[in-house]
């Protein structure tokens, strides 16, 4: 099992920046693929970014590309998420999550997730 714990979240206005970070606990954190996935009130839960075990590969969320950077450091067990251009409709609820074995947009295919972290942009 791992556990997972985002923090970074707050308020901030469009156009400023966040990073988030998902630090996991237990079994060993390269053995996991990770993703981030995010909620906004009244919505369903949506992919942002997922990457592999190493890090070399990424995927993104087309209203993303660009602004956003997934990326991990398996020395420090944790994966952060680099937000910059901060749009209103980028608020939301944002989780990290966990697999063995996949990295993509289906939140049905990862069996671990955090509590999340609310990210507010202000217009």
């Amino acid at each position: 099992q791992v556990q997972l714990v985002e923090s970074g979240g707050g308020l901030v206005q469009a156009g400023g920046s966040l990073r988030l970070s998902c630090a996991a606990s237990g079994r060993t954190f390269s053995s996991y693929k990770m993703g981030w996935f995010r909620q906004a009130p009244g919505k369903e839960r949506e992919f942002v970014a997922a990457i592999s075990w190493s890090g070399g590969s990424t995927y993104y969320e087309d209203s993303v590309k660009g602004r956003f950077t997934i990326s991990r450091d398996n020395a420090k067990n944790t994966v952060y998420l680099q937000m910059n251009s901060l749009k209103p409709e980028d608020t939301a609820v944002y989780y990290c999550a966990a697999s063995t074995w996949y990295s993509g947009s289906d939140d049905r295919k990862y069996n671990y997730w955090g509590q999340g972290t609310q990210v507010t942009v202000s217009s």
